[in-house]
């Protein structure tokens, strides 16, 4: 790995394990308000926004910033960092222990490195995918520095498939695995790169749920299908804040015609 890439996973580890290291002091003990989309927040999001913001403009010169807490406007700029200082608010202010710090960062609009670091688990994954750039990038997925690799498994009742709360509808009387619901977008996907899931759906990620995972999982040998629009790339001066881009990911391609029937009933 050339120093480049040495310098990216460092800062993202760097930065991340330290705003983990204060949300752990506040994990279970804040209180929430509600977003205009339903969704929560606490001063604990919005201070975690600001300490990675900030790191990111005295690392990064000309970098630009798309965040859940701040700025949701992509800006014209070739390198942009999109950060979930907070994935799972719900979760840590109700004091389960599945929420995560997630970081992508994009070239041109679309994500080459992924870094997502679950505090209370202890876990952080990352990975590189290049796709079609034309940059050269390491290559692969990892889980604390350990290879990862999405499962080979067929589908039966003694696998994991993960749901958000507003896909529900694919649960029907004959679905082949045991359903799972975490609360966290990008863990969702991130069981799945692991190989301890074989598929999951968010109905209504945000791209700042997605950018990390996005890469972690297609570096896994997962597959991402897009049910709506494709997330990547962004476009320049487009507001996202209430873009949407439901997103079904399975272990392996072989498994598509198996699961999507299943989503017919979902409302997209």
């Amino acid at each position: 790995m050339n120093d480049f890439w040495t310098a990216i996973l460092d800062f993202a580890e760097t930065t991340t394990t330290r705003v983990g290291k204060q949300l752990m002091q506040d994990f279970g003990k804040v209180q929430a308000s509600q977003k205009p989309d339903g969704s929560l927040v606490t001063q604990a999001d919005k201070w975690a926004d600001q300490e990675i913001c900030d790191a990111i403009a005295s690392h990064f010169s000309g970098y630009g910033i798309l965040s859940e807490e701040s700025d949701k406007v992509f800006p014209d700029t070739e390198w942009c960092w999109v950060i979930d200082p907070l994935d799972g608010t719900t979760n840590f202010t109700r004091g389960l222990p599945i929420w995560s710090i997630s970081m992508g960062l994009l070239y041109r609009g679309t994500p080459i490195f992924g870094y997502v670091y679950v505090p209370p688990l202890g876990q952080a994954f990352h990975g590189f995918w290049a796709g079609s750039s034309g940059l050269v990038t390491p290559s692969g997925a990892f889980l604390n520095h350990h290879p990862i690799h999405s499962s080979s498994d067929d589908a039966t009742k003694n696998h994991f498939f993960n749901l958000c709360s507003r896909s529900t509808s694919v649960i029907q009387r004959d679905f082949p695995c045991k359903i799972r619901m975490l609360g966290v977008a990008s863990y969702n996907f991130l069981t799945v790169a692991a190989g301890a899931a074989l598929g999951g759906i968010e109905a209504t990620p945000k791209v700042w749920d997605l950018a990390g995972a996005w890469v972690i999982v297609q570096a896994a040998g997962g597959s991402w299908i897009s049910l709506k629009d494709e997330p990547f790339p962004l476009s320049p001066g487009q507001d996202y804040s209430d873009r949407s881009f439901p997103t079904l990911v399975l272990s392996r391609r072989e498994l598509v015609p198996l699961f999507t029937p299943f989503l017919e009933k979902l409302k997209l």
